[in-house]
């Protein structure tokens, strides 16, 4: 059990607790961020469902482990944001390198990429979509999706190289406006009560499995819907709620699961990872660095354009937002959005040693929220979100007695 999760203690627990029949219907992974924390609720879920009940190993054929390694089995339901292009960017790598060289890693590198996009395409099942006014729009993308990944997906032979190639990129390309265009930053609530219709239907065989990622960042009305379900858990179901931030679970929900804690792994474990898993052993960095590299905008690049952003309005030298947006190219994918912020929010840092500096410091942080959510959730153009951006840091620069000079290095 537990095989493809590399270098975690926690898969001992968990083994010992599935081979003792002790694992409860609703359970919590928390831990750090690329700890392992989705690969082990999808292998939870196949473990649930082999037919090989004594064996229950990842290499197992049983028809359901097969349908489970591939994610195509109908028994999952996978719910919450998540930045997936940069895993897909590094699995299509190292698939494409694997068959090129001819590697004996190669049907490895095909299950690697082939559940890379399905766990984003996962989040998109009708069932938890249904009555939603982007759902044809939607269908259309994953249609096409689909159609490509049936000329990877086993037992067919691999097309002719370049074909090959064409087709992965052509995935990743839909991949990325699945994920630019639809995927949530929040849970809509609409999605807890389809799932929780779909829960109390009776499965025809093995577990139903829920697994909902990002916990921690689901809206009160979301966590409300389900701790409904998590007071009485249908008893073919296993909900396993996953979160990095587990003190932001409420402790109504954190009352009704079982906690499996995930270390975080030291930097030669992350190495360790990322030659096994991706097959590079010339990286020296971190798990996150690593996929950091695949972004089309290298970070340190957008933390300059966040530079520019920040010293032009403090030194009162309008920065220029269109140039500073195509040199992010359009934060897409908005990973580099993220980091763009995070690096500003950084820069505020300094003001937090007098009251009224860290009072500015706090508005600042609620303005780039304001701006993340602005772009992610009610689609305006990153350039007029940052224009809104600079005219309501300037007025409260203003406000402050010209008090964004006291946070220039």
């Amino acid at each position: 059990m537990y095989e493809n999760l590399v270098n975690q203690g926690v898969s001992k627990d968990l083994s010992s607790d599935i081979k003792n029949n002790r694992l409860p219907g609703a359970v919590l992974f928390s831990g750090p961020e690329a700890s392992g924390k989705l690969t082990a609720a999808l292998e939870t879920a196949r473990i649930l469902s082999c037919h090989e009940g004594g064996k229950r190993r990842f290499d197992c054929t049983c028809p359901s482990c097969l349908q489970h390694k591939s994610l195509t089995c109908s028994n999952i339901l996978l719910l919450g944001p998540r930045d997936c292009f940069l895993e897909i960017s590094s699995a299509k790598e190292t698939f494409l390198a694997a068959v090129k060289a001819n590697a004996t890693y190669q049907v490895a590198a095909r299950y690697l990429f082939l559940r890379s996009i399905r766990k984003l395409t996962l989040r998109f099942s009708d069932i938890l979509w249904q009555g939603d006014k982007d759902l044809n729009k939607i269908g259309t993308i994953i249609a096409d999706i689909n159609e490509n990944l049936e000329k990877l997906d086993f037992p067919r032979e691999l097309p002719s190289f370049e074909e090959l190639e064409e087709i992965c990129s052509k995935l990743e390309k839909k991949a990325l406006d699945l994920e630019t265009d639809f995927l949530y930053d929040s849970i809509p609530v609409s999605q807890i009560r389809n799932m929780e219709t779909w829960a109390h239907i009776k499965s025809e065989e093995g577990k139903k499995t829920i697994i909902i990622e990002n916990a921690h960042r689901m809206q009160a009305s979301v966590r409300n819907a389900l701790l409904k379900i998590l007071e009485e858990p249908p008893a073919d179901c296993v909900f396993i709620l996953l979160t990095s931030q587990k003190n932001a679970i409420m402790q109504t929900i954190l009352s009704r699961v079982r906690n499996y804690s995930f270390k975080d792994r030291t930097l030669d474990e992350q190495k360790d990872v990322i030659t096994r898993v991706f097959h590079n052993d010339a990286f020296t960095g971190s798990i996150n660095d690593y996929l950091l590299t695949f972004l089309p905008v290298k970070p340190e690049s957008i933390r300059e354009q966040a530079d520019l952003f920040f010293t032009g309005l403090a030194k009162h030298q309008i920065p220029a937002i269109a140039d500073i947006v195509k040199a992010c190219q359009n934060f897409n994918p908005r990973v580099e959005l993220k980091i763009f912020l995070e690096d500003l929010a950084l820069k505020f840092r300094p003001l937090n040693k007098t009251p009224q500096g860290a009072e500015i410091s706090f508005e600042v942080l609620e303005l780039l929220r304001k701006t993340w959510d602005n772009i992610t959730l009610f689609n305006q153009t990153p350039q007029g979100a940052l224009e809104i951006l600079l005219r309501d840091m300037a007025a409260l620069n203003n406000k402050g007695g010209d008090i964004f000079k006291c946070a220039v290095m």
